[in-house]
Order: structure tokens, then sequence, then C-alpha cells
């Protein structure tokens, strides 16, 4: 009868140790960051809440404007001045202004939420480098919002086209200028969100982003006005909301950029928000 006895173990050489499987190895990719932060903005109920109001925005107020005109005409009553030269582009996108509050203040949101939850420090620890963290959330941010703006911009011309169909400001898609004014309020509103997301990274407070937001683009405009009269024609064109305006605008004059030039403005001001908000990244402890 044979008896069965344990063999030892068989002690780990650095041959067998090569031999077992390594954990793979992760880095951080560009690519990888974009997901990250792809994942984190649609895992808020903030996110899904905001868009839907800035595209309701959008919609809402562009065909309210529409009917406006509609029903003033049909009553024989005298249009305002703001209504009398309008057309179907600017009856349409009525709401960009209100939008772009939605807009932006979901893009301070994005960056200035993450210091006020503290999550700022895990992400800054995943990524050490930062200004990737940065990059990736303004270009993530800025094509949705990019992508959302510029599917209610043609939501409400369809409809408002339709709604003043027969009158002096009917337009259709195939009139010269309509769909470079449509595709031109999808940009400018998806700029306004990267300039939230760089304003709320430069000051780290949702308060503070919303604050100074609302300023650049609705108050200062209003102080510009109390400037003596030659001063305003230097100062006005140059404004973010008044460049932003020239991007969609289908008809220009003396005191306004044209769209090329006021995108180049524009984007200016997106560049110097963002430049400062890199620059905070890196000098200061989250």
């Amino acid at each position: 009868m044979s008896t069965l006895t344990a063999s030892p173990e068989t002690p780990e050489t650095p041959e067998t140790a090569l031999a077992a499987p390594a954990r793979p190895a992760y880095r951080v990719t560009g690519r990888r960051v974009l997901a990250s932060e792809w994942a984190k903005l649609w895992s808020l109920r903030s996110t899904w809440i905001t868009l839907g109001l800035g595209l309701l925005f959008l919609v809402a107020f562009g065909v309210i404007a529409a009917s406006h005109y509609k029903s003033s005409l049909d009553s024989g009553r005298h249009l305002d001045r703001d209504f009398a030269t309008s057309t179907a582009v600017s009856l349409s996108l009525f709401g960009t202004n209100f939008a772009q509050l939605a807009l932006g203040v979901l893009g301070v949101l994005v960056t200035a939420g993450e210091y006020s939850t503290g999550m700022i420090r895990s992400t800054l620890a995943a990524v050490p480098r930062r200004l990737p963290v940065l990059w990736s959330k303004a270009a993530v941010y800025g094509l949705v919002a990019l992508l959302v703006a510029t599917v209610g911009a043609f939501v409400a011309f369809l409809v408002g086209s339709r709604i003043v169909s027969g009158t002096p400001a009917a337009m259709g898609l195939g009139h010269a200028g309509v769909v470079r004014s449509l595709l031109g309020a999808g940009l400018y509103l998806g700029l306004v969100g990267v300039i939230g997301t760089a304003l709320g990274a430069l000051l780290r407070s949702v308060a503070g982003g919303i604050s100074v937001l609302v300023a650049a683009l609705m108050l200062v405009p209003g102080l510009v006005s109390l400037l003596p009269t030659s001063w305003q024609g230097d100062i006005d064109p140059y404004l973010p909301s008044h460049a932003g305006e020239s991007i969609f605008a289908l008809t220009h004059d003396s005191t306004t950029l044209s769209p090329s030039a006021g995108l180049l403005v524009f984007l200016a001001w997106t560049a110097l928000a963002l430049a400062g908000a890199a620059y905070r990244l890196l000098r200061s402890d989250v």
C-alpha cells in the first residue's frame, strides 16, 4: 500500500516571480481625463435640470416673441420699436439672453461645485498635472452646451418661422445668413458655458462665479451706457455680450462688429478667463 506524502511548496525564485502575471499599469491620459469629466457631468442632477432650463428658455421665449409679433400685426396694434424691424431669426433667438444665464451658471457649477464639496482634492490627486482637468472640464461642458444651444436655436426658429409666416418678418432656412446666425447662437452659448467653467475655477466659489458672470454679461453693458457717447462707441462693441451678439446677428451696422470680428473678440474673452483659471490652478493649493 502506498502512502501519499505532501511535498513541500516550491520556493519562489526570480524566474517564477517574473512568470507571475503583473498588474496592469494605468496611466493618466487625456482620453481618460475626458471620460472621467464626462461621467461626473452626467452624474449630477443639476446638469439635467439646468440644461433643460436653458433649452426651455431658448425655445419658449423665442416662440413667445414670435407669437407677440404675430398677434400685434393681426390686431393692428402699433409695434414696439424693438419689434418693428424684427425678423424670424431675431424673434426666434429672443431667448438667448435668458438661456445664457442657465448655461453659464451650470458652467460655474461644473468647477466651483467641486471646490465647495472638496471633491477637487480627489480629482487633482488622480490627475496631478492639474491643467488637463481644467481643459477637460471646459471641453466637455463647452461641447454639451454647444450642442444643446444649437438644437434649441434651430427648434425655436422652425417653430417661430411658422408662426410669423406671411408677415414682413417671415424667413426660411434658405434665406441668406439664417443658418449662419443659428449656428452662431449655438457657438456663442457654448462659449458662455466655457467662460462659466473658467470663472468657477478662477474664483472657486459658486456665488462669486455666478455674480461675475451676470455682471459681465448683463450689468456692465448697462453701466457703459452711462458713459459719454464718444466713449460708448469705442467700448460698447467689444464688451463680451455685445461681441457675442454680433456673432449671430443677421444684420450689422457701423456700431457693431462683423460676425468674424465679434467671434474673435469673444474668443479673446474666453481665452482670458481660461488663462486666469489656469494660473490660479497652478499657483494655489486646493
